[in-house]
């Protein structure tokens, strides 16, 4: 072990019916101490989150409503995950940012204080951020093996990003040798608009933010039509109001 421990360190993940702190729920939690001696200890719960897990949320992580409905609450399992953490430091991947936050919130409404004051938490996701850049010319290091020249050049990168766009190809061959086979590996051959504001599941179109988050924009239109105003007035992204506009067009069209 690479690692030198004064005191045990979790490494922690957690799935969840969506990726708002304060509002949404955790729905599995798995937890592996690593002991100051090296040896493991691994714990793993289903979590009732007490409200439907949206079916996008589900095709992502698989937890569906009908796993967690026999799983205890959080508040239920909040004692015996504060106690398999005592006394220890966190670390987990984007923990900083979501998970120990979501934690330190669930923990907080089921009666509980995480103290994480009293604790160090180490977010591999940021060394990884840190020492390998997502800037143009690491790339173009990484998959040319060519530093490049006259950064923030606009010619120079656009000329840059073909080159490892091509050598990405190469290098991937998932990825397929057509813009269709690319965007599908993507996962963005369902994109709707850039913004996300909506996404397509099974070929419905349906809100992606909102309080109608996870519904059909049709059904939207139907049960409130002055939403679809809001947004056309709203501070929106063009395309997504342009995308808006052409659903509800299409939508006016078939109801006649």
């Amino acid at each position: 072990m690479h690692i030198q421990l004064t005191r045990p360190m979790v490494f922690f993940d957690v799935e969840t019916t969506g990726i708002q702190i304060t509002q949404d729920r955790i729905v599995e939690i798995a937890m592996v101490k690593i002991m100051p001696d090296g040896t493991q200890k691994t714990k793993r719960k289903l979590i009732n989150p007490e409200m439907p897990i949206p079916p996008a949320v589900t095709e992502v992580h698989g937890i569906t409503n009908e796993m967690v409905a026999q799983a205890p609450t959080f508040k239920e399992a909040a004692a015996e995950i504060k106690q398999f953490l005592e006394n220890c430091d966190l670390a987990g991947y984007n923990s900083n940012r979501f998970d120990i936050p979501i934690l330190h919130q669930e923990m907080y409404r089921a009666g509980h204080d995480l103290q994480l004051s009293k604790r160090k938490s180490v977010d591999v996701q940021k060394i990884f951020h840190q020492m390998e850049p997502r800037t143009l010319s690491a790339a173009y290091k990484f998959y040319c093996n060519k530093n490049l020249e006259n950064a923030h050049s606009a010619e120079a990168d656009a000329t840059a990003t073909w080159e490892i766009f091509e050598s990405q190809l190469t290098r991937y061959p998932q990825l397929g040798n057509t813009v269709d086979t690319v965007m599908k590996a993507l996962g963005e051959d369902d994109l709707v608009d850039f913004a996300r504001r909506f996404i397509r599941i099974n070929s419905v179109v349906q809100f992606n933010f909102g309080k109608h988050k996870g519904r059909a924009v049709t059904e939207v239109f139907t049960i409130e039509p002055q939403y679809y105003d809001w947004i056309m007035k709203g501070d929106f992204a063009q395309d997504t109001k342009e995308k808006l506009h052409e659903l509800y067009l299409n939508w006016k069209l078939k109801k006649k």
